[in-house]
């Protein structure tokens, strides 16, 4: 089997090249070669009556004489048998064996009839014709020469198709060497990525379906680039999130083990144990809700419900957050009902809120601003607090990143919450954006269907 596709393509021109002229000539030769054979033979029947009429109108002596001189004779060959056997012949064959003419047929042509002699073909090979002339009827047989012209077009079909196959198997393959070079570029590259090496330029500048090609495996490494990124980026953030409560627990947990632990300090110390276990929890809950989110296994369970009441809820249930830092909100909510699933959407407002209270400064305030404008309801929850750089806006909603890159402990966070709300409003048909000043605050803006539309 061959495997070089440089070589397949060679040898697919060449077996195309060579079936089509075989066919090609195939062809010619059943549609023309009757109709040549028949011109033929009206041809060679034409100029042997001419050679009797000749010899009807005018004296033997001067007719002998007059067919010696004419041009035809570089077409046909003569010869002309009397009584007696004898042979009188006109023009040469040029080294071509004539054809043999037996006695019989002589005989036949001087009682009056015409002979014609068939070889392998439609028109006649030899027309033997009766010849009336003063010394009696004589038997006379015109045979064509092969004609200059025909041989010559043959020879040169042949040339051509000989000269065609080799400039066009030489033009092939310098052809192929520019179509299996970017497939060559192509390989090698897919190689340096299966190996983790993801900086690969083509440099690939071909139109078609190559050139799309290249350019789709371009922006292909440019993602699995980025995705690289941020994989590197999460296993930082998470390696210094779950190192944090792991160094707290076993801490913690090696002074329960002494004697000595006072009775308060021991409450104190197991309470730290629990929390920092907890927030582990809550991590590995957000990322296995992600997960569920962009496998899309997720199912929605629709019901119908008010959303200006479900934010309510929301800002009530994580109170000891805000009320904590004398954090105040200022809130506009239009009476609106929705369909959608209610647990994934209260998800959404304690994440976006959560980040706003999180980030805003002490005794801030948040504004959250709802608008109906059917078919779609949006909802705007801004704050005055520390804002996001602008090269993070575009980024703060993919899975893994995180904003805030320092690894302090004053903003807690694995970096999930905003991406595990974009997925929940894609899932709901709804779109999330962002607007933020560093330093002066930030908007998130929400917009969701009344009701869902039919995929």
């Amino acid at each position: 089997m061959i495997k070089s596709l440089y070589i397949r393509v060679v040898l697919t021109f060449l077996l195309s090249v060579i079936a089509g002229s075989v066919t090609a000539y195939a062809l010619a030769v059943w549609l023309y070669d009757e109709k040549l054979n028949e011109n033929s033979q009206v041809l060679l029947m034409n100029f042997g009556q001419d050679i009797v009429r000749l010899y009807e109108t005018m004296p033997a002596d001067k007719a002998d004489t007059y067919i010696s001189g004419m041009k035809q004779l570089d077409s046909y060959h003569i010869r002309i048998y009397d009584g007696t056997g004898l042979v009188q012949s006109y023009g040469s064959l040029d080294g071509q064996l004539p054809i043999s003419v037996t006695v019989e047929q002589v005989s036949q042509v001087r009682h009056g009839g015409i002979v014609q002699v068939h070889i392998g073909g439609v028109a006649p090979a030899l027309l033997g014709l009766p010849l009336r002339t003063d010394e009696g009827t004589q038997a006379m047989f015109v045979e064509p020469r092969t004609p200059p012209s025909a041989a010559f077009a043959k020879q040169w079909v042949l040339t051509f198709l000989a000269y065609f196959l080799v400039t066009g198997s030489l033009l092939i393959l310098i052809a192929s060497i520019f179509l299996v070079r970017p497939i060559n570029k192509l390989t090698r590259a897919t190689k340096r990525i299966a190996s983790g090496d993801f900086d690969v330029r083509l440099n690939i500048k071909q139109t078609g379906e190559l050139g799309t090609l290249a350019r789709s495996f371009e922006d292909m490494t440019h993602d699995l680039q980025q995705l690289e990124q941020m994989r590197r980026e999460f296993v930082a953030n998470v390696s210094h999130e779950v190192q944090s409560p792991l160094t707290s627990i076993s801490g913690y947990a090696l002074a329960l083990k002494q004697a000595n632990v006072a009775e308060q300090d021991r409450d104190r110390y197991i309470e730290i144990i629990i929390t920092e276990a907890k927030r582990m929890s809550n991590m590995t809950d957000g990322l296995l809700k992600l997960s569920q989110l962009e496998s899309q296994t997720q199912q929605l369970r629709m019901t119908a419900f008010q959303l200006d009441e479900q934010i309510r809820r929301v800002i009530v249930a994580i109170q000891p957050q805000w009320s904590a830092r004398d954090i105040h909100f200022d809130m506009d909510l239009e009476e609106t009902g929705i369909t959608g699933d209610y647990d994934l959407l209260h998800q959404v407002w304690t994440n976006i809120i959560g980040n706003s209270i999180k980030f805003s400064n002490d005794g801030g305030v948040i504004a959250v601003r709802m608008k109906r404008d059917a078919p779609n309801v949006t909802v705007c929850i801004s704050d005055k607090g520390i804002g996001i750089l602008p090269e993070d806006q575009e980024r703060i909603f993919e899975r893994f990143f995180k904003a805030d890159r320092s690894h302090s402990r004053k903003q807690e966070g694995s970096g999930m919450g905003l991406a595990i709300a974009k997925q929940i409003v894609t899932l709901h048909q709804g779109s999330i954006s962002v607007e933020s000043v560093p330093g002066q605050g930030t908007a998130m803006t929400v917009a969701l269907p009344l009701t869902l539309r039919a995929e």
